[in-house]
């Protein structure tokens, strides 16, 4: 578990924050700006002095101040990674990361080699950091971050300062990072697209409080991160099982609750965790079994509740068997279909508005676990 509870006045601005998740796994800090995500990662890294409070990471103890504990930054044997890539600019690629392998505290469990084979930084090796772009000292960066061997990694907002093509390029080594090793990462943005792609929670920060938290999937319901992301990104997230292919239309058949949905996708190993998201604003909801009709997908389930969206339309959530999804719908058409809880309803999306991601957290590849 990485639990997390401090205070700390910061001028006119209140920062009091409590939030505790399991590990490994992706935390993502969210939120609009000045909302303090960055603060916290400062207190959980040892750069920021709390006021009071507490930080444990698994057994361990690194902030304690009715106990006047505090562990030095340095001796926390935490990776951070912050929007800059901080790099030192008179020495090659390979000397910065040399610098922070030379430097790591505790067993080594990533090589040098790992992680350049991870971040494909062989070809870089021997440039200097201003001869890189954007994405390569981002990578770079990571690189560094994960051979000081962490026991928790730091993102602040590692991807705010590239343009949308560079944040495509490094998203991939993000999610190799989150899949091939066991370090637990606490993911600080603003940005929903990298939050639906990377994390395995989020704790939801408005005015330097938590006000949500949990898993990605109960959190993509929340009327709170609807009420940041706009109505247009509301969504359920769902991390569905691979079936395999569809030999009539070459796309992905993917098992969602008790149903089953065709995505867009490379062809992908059946038994892969593929993550779908079903926006709010794509569904059509049917009251009866639906037939002669273009959209390939549709999921059976029952009505749990209604919720008033805005002065003309509600919120349906749908339980499709052990999964719920929402679809937005007109006030007029929740009375002319006399909806209800309980109400059986099939949820009807089209294959192209469906967004999926693979996805999967588990052990390390090779070197053991950094907590070891």
């Amino acid at each position: 578990m990485l639990q997390v509870a401090a205070a700390k006045q910061l001028g006119a601005f209140r920062l009091d924050v409590r939030f505790q998740l399991p590990t490994p796994g992706v935390v993502a800090l969210f939120g609009p700006s000045g909302c303090g995500k960055s603060a916290t990662v400062n207190i959980i890294a040892g750069l920021l002095a709390a006021d009071r409070g507490r930080v444990v990471l698994d057994d361990s103890v690194l902030l304690d101040t009715q106990q006047h504990i505090d562990v030095a930054a340095e001796r926390r044997r935490i990776g951070y990674v912050f929007q800059d890539a901080r790099l030192f600019p008179h020495l090659s690629v390979a000397a910065n990361l040399d610098y922070a392998l030379r430097r790591a505290v505790g067993r080594a469990y990533v090589s040098l080699d790992a992680a350049v084979d991870l971040l494909d930084l062989g070809a870089l090796m021997h440039r200097r950091t201003h001869q890189l772009s954007g994405g390569e000292r981002q990578r770079v960066a990571i690189g560094r971050a994960l051979l000081s061997q962490p026991r928790l990694l730091l993102l602040d907002e590692p991807l705010a300062s590239l343009d949308r093509e560079r944040r495509e390029e490094v998203l991939p080594y993000l999610e190799s990072l989150r899949d091939q090793l066991a370090i637990p990462m606490v993911y600080v943005s603003h940005q929903f697209d990298e939050v639906l792609r990377l994390a395995t929670h989020i704790v939801l920060m408005q005015s330097g409080t938590v006000v949500a938290q949990g898993g990605i999937g109960v959190m993509s319901l929340d009327r709170h991160l609807r009420s940041i992301i706009g109505p247009d990104a509301v969504g359920a997230i769902i991390d569905g099982v691979v079936l395999g292919q569809d030999p009539a239309s070459g796309m992905t058949r993917v098992r969602v609750g008790q149903g089953e949905l065709k995505v867009q996708t490379p062809a992908m190993t059946p038994g892969t965790t593929l993550r779908v998201q079903l926006l709010a604003r794509d569904i059509i909801v049917s009251t009866q079994m639906p037939q002669h009709l273009s959209v390939r997908n549709n999921l059976r389930g029952a009505v749990t509740a209604i919720t008033d969206d805005d002065g003309n339309s509600d919120l349906i959530s749908i339980d499709i068997g052990g999964a719920q999804i929402m679809a937005r719908i007109t006030k007029s058409a929740t009375r002319e279909l006399a909806l209800e809880p309980g109400t059986p309803a099939w949820a009807l999306v089209k294959s192209v508005s469906l967004r999926g991601h693979s996805f999967h957290v588990g052990p390390p590849t090779s070197g053991g676990s950094p907590n070891a």
